[in-house]
């Protein structure tokens, strides 16, 4: 025990940073609320919506400390995010608007920032990357994974989406670092851009595949491979498996064997006899042929 205890504490010791992953949760969670009007409260007036924008500012950077030692980069780092953030958040509106677009059950973009899992993983994943391009540690992946764990979507923050991007369902989706994805594509519930190896080694290079512009991907289709490119305007079926490039335009499909019977066959024997009058009288003595007379 006394061993075990001096393992803990010299974990505490050698932790290279000190930082509150609640806080960080609940801040980008906050946010996120706050600028697609999910707060029960309506801000009254412009000054409101800028003292609130302030004040998210100011708790920024103080996360932005606990990464840093150097608080003159941190504040230049939260500072320069909101001053991006305008421009990010023109590319959610556009995202938002592209699943109203294409999802017939979509009513409204109020539906779809209020209630679609995988607009929030859009969302906290654009706002990360963000973070990632100024290779700010730690925060960007918290970010993303918190989404992960609310909508089963796994996006790391340093792969690189463009715009109108729209996730339907979302369950189960993976998106590799490494990946490359093209503007107007859509992608359902199950979908993997993964790697063909997890070996350390290729950690630098480009593991997961590109896919280009105009792309549908459907449910549970897998795509692996850092030179595995998607050609522009194709369609990928659902269940299969892609470790070679396509040219555009293509449709790719799988193609399994389904067998379809009733579950209460018409065809079948039916084994059954017919009482008669007569039935037993002479049975056994030659005379069965009399039954039923």
């Amino acid at each position: 025990m006394e061993n075990f205890l001096k393992h803990l504490q010299d974990g505490y010791s050698n932790r290279k940073y000190d930082l509150d992953k609640k806080k960080i949760e609940t801040f980008i969670d906050d946010f996120f609320r706050f600028v697609f009007f999910l707060e029960l409260q309506r801000c009254a007036s412009e000054d409101e919506i800028a003292n609130r924008l302030q004040q998210f500012k100011i708790d920024f950077i103080k996360i932005l400390y606990s990464v840093f030692d150097d608080k003159e980069k941190a504040t230049a780092c939260g500072e320069y995010f909101f001053t991006k953030f305008p421009e990010i958040y023109k590319t959610l509106e556009k995202d938002a608007a592209f699943a109203l677009e294409n999802d017939p059950a979509a009513t409204s973009v109020e539906e779809v920032t209020f209630s679609y899992p995988g607009f929030y993983a859009i969302a906290i994943y654009r706002l990360a990357h963000e973070l990632q391009l100024e290779k700010i540690p730690l925060i960007p992946r918290i970010w993303t994974e918190l989404a992960h764990s609310k909508t089963g979507i796994d996006i790391h923050p340093g792969a690189t989406i463009g715009s109108p991007f729209f996730i339907d369902h979302g369950t189960g989706i993976v998106i590799g670092e490494t990946s490359e994805i093209g503007n107007g594509v859509k992608i359902y519930q199950g979908v993997t851009l993964g790697a063909l190896s997890v070996s350390k080694e290729i950690a630098n290079t480009k593991r997961h595949p590109t896919i280009e512009n105009g792309v549908v991907i459907y449910a549970n289709a897998t795509i692996l491979g850092g030179e595995t490119v998607i050609g522009e305007n194709s369609i990928i079926g659902g269940n299969v498996w892609i470790t070679d490039s396509l040219p555009k335009n293509s449709v790719v499909f799988h193609k399994g064997q389904v067998t379809v019977r009733n579950k209460f066959p018409g065809d079948e024997p039916i084994n059954y006899f017919i009482w008669g009058k007569g039935w037993g009288k002479g049975w056994g003595k030659g005379k069965g042929k009399d039954w039923g007379k």
